[in-house]
């Protein structure tokens, strides 16, 4: 009876939580602006914070293979992603024509400084973040292999459903 206890005790506190939120932390636009990533939003709208690097190959293939699929996700979810490099400041010259050579439709933002990388403790990249409405952090994944695409989509899916649901 303790050990049950115990366990529904913990079980509680762990939904007891505070979901964490995209933190306070300073990243450049593609027009060198500087922007404030808690300011990420979909107007309520589920969001990915995906980070990449121009050097990082399966990067390159998970916003390839993202990039092509993204006009349809968002006509069904209304998804919007966010692309963080964090490429350094030597690098970061090469990432602008990179993406207008990838010709990606998503937003992309620079973490130079690994503002945001240190703060949402990413070391690998690709590192994926689904964040609902809210901006809270609901959903992570690590690494890319092929399918993987299917298991974002199935989350932002669910999310996106959860969302409407509430209205």
């Amino acid at each position: 009876k303790i050990f049950i206890a115990l366990f529904l005790l913990g079980f509680g506190c762990a939904f007891a939580q505070k979901a964490q939120t995209v933190p306070s932390a300073s990243v450049k636009n593609m027009l060198g602006e500087t922007v404030d990533a808690k300011t990420f939003n979909n107007d309520g709208k589920p969001f990915v914070i995906n980070f990449w690097a121009t050097w990082c190959k399966s990067c390159i293939t998970e916003l390839n293979t993202i990039n092509e699929l993204y006009p349809d996700w968002q006509k069904e979810t209304g998804v919007k992603i966010f692309a963080v490099s964090i490429d350094d400041s030597r690098n970061s010259k090469k990432v602008a024509p990179f993406v207008k050579g990838k010709k990606w439709k998503f937003d992309v933002y620079l973490d130079e400084n690994s503002d945001l990388k240190r703060a949402l403790n990413v070391n690998n990249p690709p590192h994926t973040f689904l964040c609902n409405g809210k901006g809270e952090i609901v959903w992570q994944h690590n690494g890319f292999a092929p399918g993987d695409e299917e298991e974002l989509l199935k989350q932002i899916r669910a999310l996106a459903e959860a969302e409407k649901q509430k209205k």
